[in-house]
């Protein structure tokens, strides 16, 4: 059985950083990318970042230039390092990884960017 961990998430002011952490365990296939999505309150799920397994990163817009994702291959597990946060990223962050045939979600973990 595939387990996705997120952790991480917590409340922080604006301006402040984060540093989400995403941990795959029980697959018996090769995960080929792995993403973290944010769902805020009232709206649907969006992507954030992804981080394929050759090595390549791609980010929404509104994140470009603040947050950066990385990948620990060795270990399953990809990081979200989040700086200059603002209200707007106020979301319940959740991480995906993808193999050929199926996709697992981890439950996620709530970013509130509050004063």
């Amino acid at each position: 059985q595939v387990h996705v961990v997120e952790s991480g998430g917590g409340l922080v002011q604006p301006g402040g950083s984060l540093r989400l952490s995403c941990v795959v365990s029980g697959s018996d296939s090769t995960i080929l990318v792995m993403a973290w999505y944010g769902q805020a309150p009232g709206r649907q799920r969006e992507l954030v970042a992804t981080f394929t397994k050759g090595g390549r990163t791609n980010y929404a817009d509104p994140v470009k230039g603040r947050f950066t994702i990385s990948r620990d291959g060795a270990k399953n597990a990809i990081y979200l390092q989040m700086n200059s946060l603002k209200p707007e990223d106020t979301a319940v962050y959740y991480c995906r990884a993808q193999t050929k045939l199926e996709a697992y979600w981890g439950q996620g973990t709530q970013v509130t960017v509050s004063s």
